[in-house]
């Protein structure tokens, strides 16, 4: 009866392994540096900001940029964005177009967040206003499931972390390529806490450092390893 014999491994392929794990783990506390050095400057120029620039289509308009829009609200088509979180409590953001003149991209603006649209109050003025505010953008999903806004014939429409074209196609007419968050001195909004998304540089930086532990220790078992193999050859 024949006996199978397994054939042993290289004895280098271990260490290979290992050193792939270590440039994975440099690589991942390197892009956790990145994104602390991208939200430290976010922060940065969101601090930054004073004063008011008067907006008009087509002007460049910065991250966090403070700005003042005039238009009339079209409170007739405006938009509930589900599933947004206010310490651990679920809540909407509404949003409502500001028409500045007739054929240009309407504007959004970000009125704040809150609970329970069916006891809030979300008219608008019919008069023409000029809205205070941050530039921002649409808050975004890392995975979404369904359509983007609710197929419904009736306003407000529900909507689940929609892009600019899923609202332009509920519109039916142009959106500019940004959002005007609400300041929270202006009347007619609600709670307005804006700040950069997402948590602070800090904790990039700390996930960095695991990391890099991580590959260090990693680094000198296979150093350690290599060594004692050597001596016990």
């Amino acid at each position: 009866m024949n006996e199978s014999h397994k054939k042993p491994l290289p004895g280098w392929l271990p260490f290979a392994i290992g050193a792939l794990f270590v440039l994975l783990f440099s690589a991942l506390g390197g892009w956790q540096v990145s994104r602390g050095l991208e939200k430290r400057a976010d922060q940065a120029a969101f601090d930054a900001e004073t004063g008011f620039a008067a907006w008009q289509d087509g002007m460049e308009i910065r991250p966090y940029q403070r700005i003042k829009a005039t238009g009339r609200y079209d409170g007739d088509r405006q938009f509930l964005l589900e599933n947004i979180t206010r310490n651990g409590r679920p809540g909407y953001y509404l949003l409502t177009p500001l028409v500045a003149l007739d054929g240009e991209p309407v504007l959004l603006v970000n009125r704040g967040w809150l609970a329970d649209p069916g006891t809030a109050d979300l008219s608008v003025p019919d008069a023409r206003v000029t809205v205070h505010g941050r530039a921002g953008r649409l808050p975004r999903a890392a995975f979404r499931m369904g359509d983007a806004v609710a197929a419904s014939a009736s306003w407000p429409r529900r909507a689940v972390f929609p892009t600019t074209g899923d609202v332009e196609a509920a519109l039916g007419q142009d959106v500019q390529d940004f959002v005007l968050l609400m300041d929270a001195e202006e009347a007619g909004g609600f709670v307005r806490e804006w700040s950069p998304a997402g948590f602070g540089p800090g904790k990039h930086f700390g996930y960095a450092l695991q990391w890099f532990a991580m590959a260090v220790v990693l680094s000198g078992l296979l150093i350690w390893n290599y060594r004692k193999k050597r001596f016990d050859a």
